[in-house]
């Protein structure tokens, strides 16, 4: 079972933040140059909300805003289920499932250390089972005897 902690040292710990106050257009901007779906909200340190692609598309046509002038603090999502190193790809399958959510901070002693998305969770559990079907085949064609 793969950990929080293996994947982050796989993919890597960049975590791409935006302050509150900022302008949606330079959420997009960001999102779009990094190549990620959502940025983490800091605000002082602390982990405020996430604003993702899908915050976007559902709520600014839908609000009747405009990116250029709506801070990210308008329209970010503030319920944040965070993960820690320790919890395995399965735990956070879970939880991302039962939530309905595309990305997990990953925290640390109150300190953000990483994020996991849907697609690097799926990515663990595919490469988990491939191990596993290595396994089982090795040991149906009597290589362990």
């Amino acid at each position: 079972m793969m950990t929080v902690k293996q994947m982050l040292e796989e993919k890597g710990r960049n975590v791409w933040t935006i302050a509150p106050d900022a302008k949606l257009f330079d959420a997009l901007k960001l999102m779009a140059e990094k190549e990620v779906g959502a940025l983490i909200v800091l605000e002082k340190g602390a982990v405020v909300g996430i604003i993702s692609e899908r915050d976007y598309a559902r709520k600014i046509a839908l609000l009747g805003l405009l990116s250029q002038d709506t801070p990210v603090k308008e329209i970010m999502t503030l319920q944040i289920y965070c993960v820690h190193s320790s919890n395995s790809s399965e735990e956070c399958m879970a939880l991302m499932t039962d939530k309905h959510i595309r990305h997990l901070p990953v925290i640390e002693k109150n300190k953000l250390v990483g994020i996991v998305s849907i697609g690097d969770i799926v990515k663990a559990i595919l490469g988990e089972q491939d191990v596993m079907i290595g396994h089982l085949q090795d040991y149906i064609m009597g290589k362990y005897l």
